[in-house]
């Protein structure tokens, strides 16, 4: 990307990669390492090894590199001739760079660059990107290049024409490199450790909520088990332990409940409530607790054991230490003297539930795990109650509230006729599912419900955000992408099945559902994998998630990743029904204006930032894009309500020599088409990952209010994030169910 207003100059790669003599040596060696690690015996690399260690996805690159390293055309490379090619392209200065770039590119060394060449080289740099186009857009892009690099039109591009060209790309010409393998690039010089973020003050400032009701339940805790410790001070320590840790597990067992209690909690978002309690971290604060009873578990399980060694060893014990543990004959507990064999089961279900709820099974595919093993809950209680005296009181508030909810939840979930009635079978294993929306079912923008489909399973149910908009009206959308067995089982047993319906009323359907989407203003192309039909399914909820915030922001970034858009897919539509909805226009001079609607909506300014890993993801929801811009071509000169940012993850950017010549074109093609050759967008899709410190650095730059973050995707992407908002002092939201 160009340098934008608000934005530092980028730094030269030669200050960058400067190094001393010291450093200079280490390097070196560490290059000289990995070529004995890659040549083996013969001290040697020919082609093949080059293109294992390269790993290009394609082979002319490879080629055209290892043809230029090998100086003297022995058809192997040397470590000599490796560190003169590597000293040239990390020492070396820009130009040498670019004679470099213009050999690659130079395919028959006839020292110009005809349009077949080019050709060929950006057909080469589409598939080191992943980005398919059709052959007629390959022609449009090597004929805008080539048309704006051949400034005297004979023909041929010659190094002193590419050098002009690539003047008006500042930034390549200062980052220019080969970017090809880790072997070929220095190791980076180690920067000095920096203070953890869990000691910083921005971290205390941006968290100071959460970490008030953390030490609040840790002081709760720790008075409870004080006092339950206290009053048997003179049955010894081991029975103090184990009776406070069992008033502790009394209070986080039932406490748990109250952290899924969804209903609860979505009502209570609505309230002043909200600005005290951390509410969207409901369920952080539910693994917290989940961790602390396995705790607890195993101090008062231990305390027991201990207690239990005493009590055998004793001269006049009637029991074995065996019978204390194993049988009920000692008579410990009030129900029957079960205490002892219904708290080794409880043990042992405990630490089923922990090791099952852990991230590396619910994000292998292996979600159903999680699920039917969390229910054990159920005996958990039954087990608790039975167990100890006094937990049934604790459980009565949260235990009736949660049973209410599930009764409400099912009722509701049963009420009225909810069927399936389109499917679109997306890229990337994406079902998109169009439901008959329930007279009753009234939601925000970035909720989500939990879906059961009998035919599917007939006692799952899972949870997905509704991508359709609170002002559509009829249906309510959902996109599922495929990365469990259900979600799989879902996208197969649609896949399989072909048109689901081919009745007499299939076409009245169809009209139906196009004139419903026509109204939304929003609907997906149709495909082969279109189908209508009439599918049984139960909703429960809706559910509020930390995103119904984004109306009460006045700068929001909306930040998806992947199929992280669906939230965002809900709340864009919604953002911009209601500004539209502000905007009027005078029939006679047409000019527009926006008033002062009353409405919980307080946006300024909204940014929306999607990264995608490859070039089909975008095809979930381009229709929805297109009309978000469409709606913003008309928008006031002082800066567009709405901006668009697209990335994609797998293309090369622009600094390097496998990808500069392709980025080159599509920068020069868009500003031609007035749209983006990937997604069809007018907004340009942006090679790699974003660079967080300037997409920061210009939000705060824009200086549109206060600045809140919503961020639905992977957990190590919010963690850097959420490590940015507390540098600048931005709110953090993160998607979570």
């Amino acid at each position: 990307m160009g340098t934008k207003p608000g934005q530092p100059e980028p730094e030269p790669m030669e200050s960058r990669s400067a190094m001393n003599a010291d450093e200079d040596a280490k390097w070196l060696e560490w290059v000289s390492r990995q070529f004995e690690a890659i040549a083996g015996e013969d001290r040697e690399i020919d082609l093949q090894e080059f293109k294992t260690a390269l790993k290009v996805k394609e082979s002319f690159f490879a080629e055209r590199f290892f043809t230029l390293f090998d100086s003297d055309g022995s058809g192997t490379i040397t470590l000599q001739e490796l560190l003169g090619a590597l000293s040239l392209l990390i020492h070396g200065s820009p130009m040498d760079k670019l004679k470099f770039l213009f050999q690659v590119y130079d395919v028959d060394g006839s020292g110009s660059i005809d349009p077949d060449e080019l050709r060929t080289v950006l057909q080469c740099c589409l598939k080191e990107s992943a980005i398919s186009l059709p052959e007629e857009k390959l022609d449009d892009l090597t004929l805008a290049l080539f048309e704006s690099a051949d400034k005297d039109h004979n023909g041929s591009i010659t190094f002193e024409e590419l050098r002009e060209e690539l003047e008006n790309f500042p930034e390549v010409m200062e980052n220019l490199t080969i970017s090809a393998a880790s072997w070929l690039k220095p190791p980076s010089s180690k920067n000095r450790p920096r203070m953890p973020r869990y000691l910083t003050s921005a971290y205390w400032h941006n968290n100071s909520g959460k970490l008030a009701i953390l030490a609040a339940y840790i002081g709760l805790n720790v008075l409870l088990f004080t006092l339950a410790a206290l009053k048997y001070q003179s049955s010894g320590a081991s029975i103090m332990v184990a009776r406070g840790g069992g008033q502790c597990l009394n209070f986080n067992c039932s406490f748990i409940v109250v952290l899924m209690l969804r209903r609860c909690l979505t009502w209570l978002r609505a309230t002043w409530l909200a600005r005290i309690f951390p509410l969207d971290q409901n369920i952080e604060f539910h693994q917290l607790i989940g961790y602390v009873v396995v705790g607890f578990t195993v101090i008062h399980t231990t305390a027991h054991v201990v207690n239990f060694v005493r009590l055998s060893q004793l001269e006049d014990s009637p029991f074995q230490f065996w019978e204390y543990l194993l049988t009920t004959r000692p008579g410990i507990g009030w129900v029957h003297g079960t205490a002892s064999l219904t708290g080794i089961v409880l043990q042992l279900l405990i630490f089923i539930m922990l090791v099952c709820s852990c991230s590396f099974v619910r994000r292998s595919g292996h979600f159903e795990v999680f699920y039917w093993t969390h229910l054990s809950y159920i005996f958990v209680w039954v087990l608790l109650i039975l167990h100890g005296p006094n937990f049934w009181k604790w459980l009565l508030v949260p235990g009736l509230l949660f049973f209410l909810e599930k009764v409400v939840g099912l009722v509701l979930s049963r009420m009225g006729t909810v069927c399936i009635v389109e499917v679109n079978l997306l890229s990337s294993k994406v079902t998109h599912l169009v439901i008959s929306r329930p007279p009753f079912f009234h939601y925000k923008p970035g909720d989500y419900v939990y879906l059961n489909i009998p035919a599917i399973a007939k006692y799952e149910w899972h949870p997905f955000t509704i991508s359709s908009a609170p002002e559509q009206e009829g249906t309510i959308w959902l996109h599922i992408r495929s990365q469990g067995q259900w979600t799989n089982r879902l996208y197969e047993y649609f896949k399989a099945s072909g048109p689901i319906c081919s009745g007499s009323k299939r076409l009245t359907q169809s009209l139906k559902l196009r004139r419903s989407q026509k109204k939304s203003q929003v609907f997906p192309s149709l495909n082969e994998n279109h189908q209508f039909g009439n599918i049984k399914c139960y909703l429960d909820g809706p559910y509020g998630t930390p995103t119904r915030r984004i109306f009460a922001s006045e700068h929001a970034v909306l930040i998806g990743a992947g199929i992280g858009i669906t939230p965002f897919a809900s709340i864009l539509q919604s953002i911009m029904y209601r500004h539209q909805k502000r905007k009027k226009k005078c029939p006679n001079c047409h000019y527009s204006w926006y008033e002062d609607v009353k409405d919980e909506m307080k946006l300024r300014k909204v940014d929306f930032i999607w990264i995608n890993r490859d070039q089909r993801s975008f095809e979930w929801f381009v229709s929805l894009l297109t009309k978000l811009e469409m709606d913003q071509a008309e928008e006031e000169l002082g800066g567009r309500f709405l901006e668009l940012h697209m990335y994609m993850t797998s293309a090369l950017s622009k600094n390097d020599m496998k990808a500069i010549g392709l980025q080159m074109a599509l920068d020069l093609l868009a500003k031609k088409e007035s749209k983006d050759s990937i997604t069809g967008l007018k907004t340009r899709t942006q090679p790699g990952r974003p660079d967080w410190s300037k997409v920061f650095q210009k939000v705060a730059a824009e200086n549109k209010g206060k600045v809140q973050v919503f961020f639905c995707g992977s957990p190590a992407l919010a963690k850097v994030l959420k490590n940015h908002c507390e540098q600048r002092n931005f709110r953090f939201f993160k998607e979570n169910f």
